[in-house]
């Protein structure tokens, strides 16, 4: 009998997997693939952040060094911005107050968002008397003006960075934490936290290994929401006489006084502060709204809002 030719078998080369791109580069593809508008204040928070960071390389001139014989200059290649009544570089103080802004956002949010957090996360998943407690503060809260309540604690406190900081912070985590008490309920609903109380896990473990990972997108969305809310409200008290004291530069600062008083004469004196938080607010706002339609499960798919 004549068999055939023998044939060689060549081993199967093994699949080459490429690594998964982590969750933040995903979230970065698909912002900006589907919201424009999110994408657009994503590159304003950028450069707010870039001028937070760098203002003493890009800002030309000191913040308070005055020029005297260049009083009101318009904006020029040497003035980007021109100068105020008493010479100062319009442009290097508004560089210098997105670090102001930046940092009374930063330290609101850490604040404000992290006591929110605790105080949702007790009281949606406690729930009884506790709730009814924290509740009813969180309603005598915001039956009053945001704002008088804010101007009152100032007056008591006094001004000053850290004390804007905390103040901010404290109605923050009143507000917020209505939105972590709604997510804490959602969340203490599911199955595997019944599971793990089978387990025997405590109260704390499952706050903190279950309910806390599972509600991080409403943390990230409120924390960005917030930041632009900040900086209106602390360029509010600046404006009023009750945010950051001189001489630090704030944007609120910059409009009210002197920037009222020569607004005819020197018309930029208020122009690109009020453009400077009209941009930061803007921006992160609309990266705030695109994170909320990409990181939350029921917006998906539904074509709410192209932002």
């Amino acid at each position: 009998m004549q068999q055939g030719p023998l044939t060689t078998v060549r081993p199967v080369p093994a699949l080459q997997h490429r690594p998964a791109r982590p969750w933040y580069g995903q979230l970065l593809i698909r912002l900006v693939r589907e919201k424009p508008l999110g994408t657009v204040g994503a590159v304003l928070v950028l450069v707010m952040v870039v001028l937070a960071l760098g203002a003493e390389v890009i800002a030309p001139y000191d913040y308070q060094g005055t020029f005297r014989d260049y009083l009101m200059v318009p904006p020029s290649s040497r003035f980007l911005f021109g100068t105020d009544n008493i010479g100062r570089d319009v442009f290097s103080r508004v560089v210098y107050g997105a670090r102001v802004s930046i940092t009374v956002g930063l330290g609101v949010v850490i604040l404000g968002v992290g006591a929110a957090t605790v105080l949702g996360i007790i009281t949606g998943y406690f729930g009884g008397k506790v709730d009814i407690l924290l509740q009813r503060l969180v309603d005598t809260w915001m039956a009053f003006p945001g704002l008088l309540i804010l101007i009152s604690l100032i007056a008591v406190v006094g001004p000053g960075l850290w004390n804007v900081i905390l103040v901010l912070a404290v109605g923050q985590a009143f507000r917020g934490s209505r939105v972590m008490r709604s997510s804490t309920l959602s969340v203490k609903e599911n199955v595997y936290i019944e599971a793990a109380r089978v387990m025997g896990a405590t109260d704390l473990r499952i706050m903190w290994r279950h309910v806390l990972p599972n509600i991080m997108a409403p943390i990230i969305i409120l924390s960005t929401l917030e930041f632009g809310s900040v900086i209106l409200v602390e360029s509010s008290l600046s404006f009023l006489g009750f945010g950051v004291p001189p001489p630090y530069p704030s944007w609120g600062g910059m409009l009210s006084g002197v920037g009222r008083q020569y607004m005819h004469q020197a018309p930029w004196m208020v122009v690109w502060p009020g453009l400077a938080i009209s941009a930061g607010v803007f921006g992160f706002n609309m990266l705030g709204d695109a994170l909320r339609d990409l990181l939350d499960p029921r917006l998906r798919g539904s074509g709410a809002g192209r932002y």
